[in-house]
C-alpha cells in the first residue's frame, strides 16, 4: 500500500490575499491535513509607539546577551513554534501550514527573527509582511526573556521601515504586557486598508519616517529586513556596532 500523499501548501498568493482581507489560517493539530480560515471578533495589534519595555527588559537589551539576526533561520523557527507548549496538548501550526509559510518566505513575504545564544536558537518569531503591515504569527521563548527580546527588535526594525500596524491576532496577557490591546475586527479592517493604501506624496508600502528606497522594499513584502538592516546601520553609526541592543533600547525607551 503506498502512503496517503501529504496535502499540498495553502497557494502563496491565496494566502497572501486572505491577509489583506483580514483573514488567516489555523489547523487543529500538527498532523492535520485540513485548515480552516479565521476572522476573529476581537484582534490585537500592538501600536508600534506604545511598545512597552520595562526597565528589566532594556537591561537585557542593552547587555546584549543574545545575538540577534532576521531571516537566516526561518524553518527553525517555525519548527519550534510549532513544539510542544507547556499551556497546550497540541498546536495550531500543522505540517501543511509551515510548508505554506516557508513558501512565502521564499518569496520574501514571510520573516523571522531570531534569537541566539552561545550559538544555539534560545527564541524567536515569524509572520507575514506586505506593504506596511507585518503580521506577527507566532513566537517561541527557550530561554528567559529571549522572545522578548525577539519582539523589541521586531518593533524596533518595524518602527524604522515605516510599517504602521502590527497585528498580533489574539490578546494574551504576555502580550498586553509590552503594551498590544484588543480591538473589533471592524475597527483592524479600517487600520489594515490604510496601512495598504500609498499616502499622499509616497510610493505604496513606504510610511513615515522610511528612509529612502525603503518605499520599493516595504511594497515588496521586505519592510522588515530592510528595517532591520537599517537599525544594524544606525548603531553603528552610533558607535554600538558591537552592542547593537543598547541603540535597541535606546530607541524603544524614548517612546514608549
Amino acid at each position: 500500500m503506498h502512503a496517503p500523499a501529504s496535502p499540498s501548501p495553502i497557494d502563496p498568493d491565496l494566502l497572501l490575499l486572505a491577509y489583506r482581507g483580514g483573514v488567516f489560517p489555523m489547523a487543529d493539530a500538527r498532523e492535520d491535513p485540513e485548515i480552516f480560515w479565521v476572522e476573529p471578533r476581537r484582534r490585537a495589534i500592538l501600536p508600534l509607539d506604545q511598545f512597552h519595555c520595562s526597565r528589566s527588559l532594556a537591561r537585557t537589551l542593552r547587555r546584549g546577551r543574545f545575538q540577534i539576526t532576521c531571516n537566516q533561520a526561518f524553518a527553525q523557527v517555525m519548527q519550534a513554534c510549532a513544539g510542544p507548549r507547556r499551556d497546550a496538548q497540541d498546536t495550531w501550526i500543522s505540517r501543511r501550514i509551515e510548508s505554506s509559510y516557508r513558501q512565502l518566505h521564499a518569496r520574501g513575504q514571510a520573516h523571522s527573527i531570531e534569537c541566539w545564544q552561545d550559538g544555539a536558537l534560545v527564541g524567536g518569531l515569524y509572520g507575514v509582511g506586505f506593504d506596511r503591515v507585518f503580521c506577527g504569527e507566532s513566537m517561541f521563548s527557550g530561554v528567559p526573556d529571549a522572545s522578548k527580546v525577539a519582539l523589541a527588535w521586531l518593533v524596533a526594525a518595524l518602527r524604522r521601515a515605516g510599517t504602521q500596524l502590527l497585528d498580533c491576532q489574539f490578546i494574551t496577557d504576555h502580550l498586553a504586557s509590552l503594551g498590544a490591546v484588543e480591538i473589533s475586527q471592524a475597527e483592524y479592517l479600517v487600520l489594515l486598508r490604510a496601512a495598504q493604501s500609498p499616502t499622499v506624496g509616497e510610493a505604496a508600502g513606504l510610511g513615515a519616517g522610511a528612509g529612502a528606497g525603503e518605499g520599493e522594499a516595504a511594497a515588496a513584502g521586505l519592510a522588515l529586513p530592510a528595517g532591520f538592516a537599517a537599525l544594524l546601520g544606525d548603531a553603528a553609526g552610533a558607535g554600538l556596532s558591537s552592542s547593537p541592543g543598547n541603540f535597541i533600547a535606546q530607541s524603544l525607551t524614548q517612546t514608549s
